[in-house]
């Protein structure tokens, strides 16, 4: 049997209280309901070719950022199985992409790996803020196609 693509949830998150809350609302919404398969995905923001003096230095901040990058997945794999998703139903990704837009990368690998729902979680921007600096997540729901997206707050 074929799984149905709109039962693979992507949750989009890096260490913000928002993206907690993000994964929190699906492990409240769907652990315990089985069919699901949810993916938390944490984008690494490719630095630009100058910023580190050195090669080591990349290196280093390379293999710093992973594991701290890891642990987070980690915690958040950790509370989607305890909220009651079969721990073969949850899986972490974590990616180093040249990003010069955040939104565009998460919508990539959300093409890439064909998930249905698309869970961000929203920061806690300023309209001020916002305008300068846009809004991932307003940025997704603007351009993303052919799927669902849930916007925690």
């Amino acid at each position: 049997m074929k799984h149905d693509i709109n039962r693979n949830i992507l949750i989009a998150a890096d260490e913000s209280d928002n993206s907690k809350r993000a994964v929190q609302y699906v492990a409240n919404l769907l652990g315990g309901v089985k069919g699901f398969k949810v993916t938390v995905l944490h984008v690494i923001r490719e630095p630009e070719e100058d910023f580190f003096p050195a090669e080591a230095e990349k290196e280093k901040w390379y293999q710093d950022y992973g594991r701290k990058a890891d642990l987070m997945l980690e915690e958040y794999r950790r509370m989607l199985v305890d909220a009651g998703f079969d721990s073969e139903d949850v899986s972490t990704r974590s990616t180093v992409r040249y990003c010069p837009s955040m939104a565009e990368c998460i919508l990539a690998e959300r093409d890439n790996l064909e998930y249905g729902t698309l869970v961000v979680g929203r920061k806690g921007l300023t309209h001020k803020e916002e305008f300068l600096f846009g809004s991932i997540s307003g940025k997704i729901v603007r351009t993303a196609r052919n799927c669902t997206i849930w916007v925690v707050e």
